[in-house]
């Protein structure tokens, strides 16, 4: 079994275009969306996510913190499957614009017009807990 240090997990979510980010909704039901990865982001325990304040999501995570991340890389050649990451974090909600300039791409403007000045946008910023990953061959838990 060869263990994955959090820079090779780093490495392999840079590739990886989008995340299932999981919250828990007022009756219990566990409730999640595709989030975009932004890869050009280097990853070091943290994510994340530019988001609507009034969205269920931010809601959600007002109500409770705890929430999770789901990504799938890219298969591999010789039917080896893909490498599966869980995350478990807890989520805190930042209306700092100069935080937004850090995380900001160009990109992003298809969903926010008006670019970090965008009325209602808020970034999530989710901190792994816990770390666990598959890939059909080796599985493990990422020490952060």
């Amino acid at each position: 079994m060869n263990e994955l240090s959090m820079k090779d997990i780093a490495e392999k979510i840079g590739d990886i275009d989008f995340t299932m980010l999981s919250t828990k909704t007022e009756g219990g039901a566990i409730a999640a969306r595709p989030m975009s990865n932004n890869g050009d982001v280097e990853f070091d325990g943290d994510s994340w996510f530019f988001t609507f304040e009034e969205s269920r999501m931010v809601q959600e995570i007002k109500v409770d913190p705890k929430v999770g991340l789901s990504l799938q890389g890219k298969g591999h050649l010789l039917g080896k499957p893909p490498l599966f990451i869980a995350m478990e974090a807890t989520a805190e909600l930042i209306r700092d614009k100069t935080v937004f300039e850090k995380h900001w791409k160009p990109e992003l403007e298809r969903w926010f017009k008006q670019g970090i000045d965008t009325p209602g946008m808020v970034l999530i910023k989710a901190h792994a807990d816990r770390i666990t990953y598959w890939d059909g061959e080796d599985e493990g838990t990422v020490k952060i």
